[in-house]
């Protein structure tokens, strides 16, 4: 993963509210987010969700009341955190956070969007993974 660019804003607070279930980060340029988990999680950079390729994504559901239980710094570029539901591998770094945050009702559209097309439910459970394209994670 590449490293951020100097011009890339840069974290000045991070804070997990469990009660709400938002991750809110403030950056340098002023901007300030309040990220649902349910979006982190839904949209985690992870093989496991994104697949290895273009078209490879995996959908998610089941993660309305998905809670973060532990966060780690990864070196200074990202974060790395544990959800309720086991999935740890997603690496979310400051500038994909920032993304995160900033389109924050596109990405929900694309993601209502996506369950509709597969007529999937928002809270139904996941699916079993059949021989899924990532079976090593």
């Amino acid at each position: 993963m590449a490293s951020p660019s100097p011009e890339a804003p840069q974290p000045t607070a991070v804070t997990v509210h469990q009660a709400s279930r938002v991750l809110e980060i403030g950056f340098d340029d002023g901007s300030t987010f309040r990220i649902p988990f349910e979006l982190m999680r839904v949209y985690s950079p992870s093989a496991e969700v994104q697949g290895h390729g273009l078209g490879q994504e995996v959908l998610q559901t089941g993660k309305r009341d998905v809670t973060i239980t532990d966060v780690a710094a990864v070196g200074h570029y990202a974060l790395q955190p544990r959800f309720s539901d086991g999935h740890d591998t997603g690496i979310f770094s400051w500038g994909y956070l920032y993304h995160l945050g900033s389109r924050q009702e596109e990405l929900w559209r694309r993601y209502e969007e996506r369950l509709q097309r597969a007529g999937a439910d928002r809270d139904a459970p996941m699916a079993a993974a059949r021989g899924g394209a990532c079976s090593h994670h």
